[in-house]
């Protein structure tokens, strides 16, 4: 897809965080360990800076439909969007590790039609998205990624 980037050497998570902790696990493992996360499954999203131009690396939550990824840009329910998220705006390419797979993809919005199918299919895996949404004015984006080929 995006040949001339970098996506071997992203920034990860601050040191410290549980999130870093997790990228390393899955990392580490090959895939093998990381996928799953409380009772959820996880995969590591890597955009590339709005403003940078370099790849980030982000543990998420997941679903899947009509052979893409499902993620939700929830920040806790916090106003504003997640990073990761507004990095997408500006470069939609992105590379995902699912398990021990790694592929580069395409993300976008989904539709409002789109939301209104995979919400329910979302906070099936994290019921938490529902409190998330009550605590902020923003709707909370539903983000679909293709994989290439």
């Amino acid at each position: 897809m995006t040949t001339d980037i970098d996506w071997d050497h992203p920034t990860d998570p601050k040191e410290g965080t549980w999130q870093r902790d997790h990228v390393t696990l899955y990392v580490g493992s090959g895939g093998s360990e990381g996928q799953y996360w409380n009772g959820t499954q996880t995969l590591l999203l890597t955009t590339l800076g709005r403003v940078s131009g370099k790849p980030v690396r982000t543990p998420l939550i997941y679903g899947e439909a009509d052979g893409g990824y499902l993620v939700v840009a929830s920040k806790g329910g916090d106003p504003a969007h997640p990073l990761w998220y507004r990095n997408l705006a500006e470069h939609p390419a992105v590379r995902i590790q699912v398990g021990p797979k790694i592929m580069e993809g395409t993300a976008r919005t989904a539709t409002p039609e789109e939301r209104a199918a995979y919400w329910p299919v979302m906070v099936g895996h994290w019921p938490a998205y529902d409190e998330y949404q009550a605590k902020t004015d923003r709707e909370i984006p539903i983000v679909v990624i293709e994989p290439a080929g």
